[in-house]
């Protein structure tokens, strides 16, 4: 599936390069990481360069193998400098309405024994991680993070979110602090939204102080 190479030494930048090399396709931009989609179009694999909530929702997809409303997870590696790969099943767009009705089934607590399954485990994630990691934000379940699976069942998808804008505004303010509570941060500055969604001159400020000396 993947070319046999030293993954935890690469940073995000290598490791989306040698995906592409390896005949993966860029598919999606989100938030906090890029998507590429396999040759053989079964796999999704999906670079961040920082993101803690992440590990969360690869927790609950270790508690809960063979659930069908988790994705199938082939493969998952920490990057050099704090960043995360991690190759899932291809999971196209749900259809909107069928995407409303499980969001409020999770919301509500209702729907079937295997969505009641995912939903007391992510609680329980929830609960651990929001006791270790600073900026924590919780569960955050709304129609894009439900998707369809190539066989037709449902699937949730990054359940968990950080509180980015404090995290942000805090390196701004002070980013000793971000590095002291996040060691692994180093390339805080390179995800997708920041790159997407700030002006020049927010991206100046962000870099002076990332990397102004104390």
């Amino acid at each position: 599936m993947l070319p046999d190479l030293p993954w935890p030494s690469m940073t995000h930048r290598e490791a989306t390069a040698e995906l592409v090399l390896a005949g993966w396709t860029p598919c999606g931009v989100g938030d906090w990481a890029t998507g590429l989609r396999s040759p053989d179009g079964l796999w999704v694999a999906r670079v961040c360069p920082f993101d803690p909530a992440y590990a969360a929702f690869l927790e609950l997809c270790r508690r809960r193998p063979g659930n069908p409303y988790l994705p199938r997870v082939a493969f998952d590696t920490p990057l050099d400098g704090g960043g995360t790969l991690a190759v899932l099943e291809f999971l196209p767009p749900l259809e909107s309405a069928r995407a409303e009705e499980v969001a409020r089934q999770w919301r509500e607590g209702a729907g079937d024994p295997a969505l009641a399954d995912v939903r007391q485990a992510a609680a329980a994630v929830d609960a651990e991680f929001r006791a270790r990691v600073p900026w924590w934000d919780g569960i955050d379940l709304n129609t894009g993070n439900l998707r369809q699976a190539l066989d037709g069942r449902v699937a949730v998808i990054d359940v968990f979110c950080m509180d980015g804008a404090s995290v942000y505004a805090q390196v701004l303010e002070d980013a000793g602090v971000v590095r002291d509570k996040l060691p692994n941060s180093r390339h805080i500055l390179d995800i997708p939204y920041i790159a997407r969604e700030s002006t020049p001159e927010e991206i100046r400020a962000l870099h002076a102080a990332w990397y102004r000396t104390p």
